[in-house]
């Protein structure tokens, strides 16, 4: 015993418990989590057969290497986040042409839109898919995302996200009912007539708040009743002025029937 105690505090003996321990979780570690070879093989599977996607769905319009050609503009640069909004919302493939693709059924599976965006991904670095912390609205400000969204986007979309009309056609689509993650995509990538709000422009802190807000304004009653749009005093003095049109008209032949 008297030997065994002597070895236990022997000078080394720290050295080499702490050489013994950081060998037992380096093993581990290696052992558990993929290697790099494995996730660039994952990813390089990806991106080819992100690349067939394409080719059977979006060359006829986008050229061969997403170059672009006629009215199809190039996809190099664009990001995985523009190929995962554009295609999650069901925009594209495009059916017909218009000024404007509108939101449909996604008609790809969730496995081809994540690897036709991981091919789009590799032609060049551009937005990425965010990640599902920037898209949470835990710690948001909502009335400071309101402010933001009243500042930079009601012009087009309508203080309640409701939507509204723009030029030869186009329009700003309704945010109600919109993914978090859609709304996020499309600040970045700036879809159609809708500018880029680049991290320089509107940082990931106030993309936060002004996901709070919209989920705000789509969860709240409408206390008066019908929303009419929420397009404010327009549609409701229009509304107004109709209903007191017909009921001066009634009134008037009210009174002339009971005149005769």
């Amino acid at each position: 015993m008297t030997a065994l105690a002597a070895r236990r505090r022997h000078p080394l003996a720290t050295a080499v418990l702490v050489l013994f321990g950081l060998v037992v979780v380096g093993g581990a570690y290696a052992a558990l989590i993929p290697s790099r070879a494995e996730a660039s093989q994952t990813v390089s599977d990806d991106v080819a057969a992100g690349r067939k996607v394409f080719l059977a769905n979006c060359a006829t319009c986008h050229g061969p290497q997403a170059e672009g050609r006629n009215n199809a503009p190039s996809l190099i640069g664009v990001g995985a986040a523009s190929v995962d909004f554009q295609v999650g919302t069901g925009r594209m493939p495009l059916q017909q042409s218009g000024a404007q693709a509108p939101a449909a059924r996604q008609r790809l599976t969730e496995a081809e839109v994540q690897q036709l965006a991981a091919y789009v991904a590799s032609l060049a670095p551009g937005p990425s898919i965010p990640a599902e912390e920037m898209i949470s609205t835990d710690g948001a400000d909502v009335s400071r995302g309101g402010l933001i969204f009243r500042t930079n986007c009601a012009m087009c979309h309508n203080f309640a996200g409701k939507g509204g009309a723009l030029t030869r056609g186009k329009y700003a689509p309704s945010l109600t009912g919109v993914e978090p993650k859609y709304v996020y995509e499309a600040m970045v990538s700036g879809p159609q007539s809708m500018p880029v709000f680049n991290d320089m422009t509107i940082d990931q802190q106030s993309k936060k708040d002004i996901i709070a807000y919209l989920k705000t304004i789509d969860e709240a009653p409408s206390p008066g009743g019908f929303a009419l749009g929420s397009i404010g005093p327009v549609s409701e003095g229009l509304i107004g002025w109709g209903v007191g049109l017909l009921a001066l008209i009634g009134c008037s032949v009210w009174l002339g029937s009971k005149s005769s």
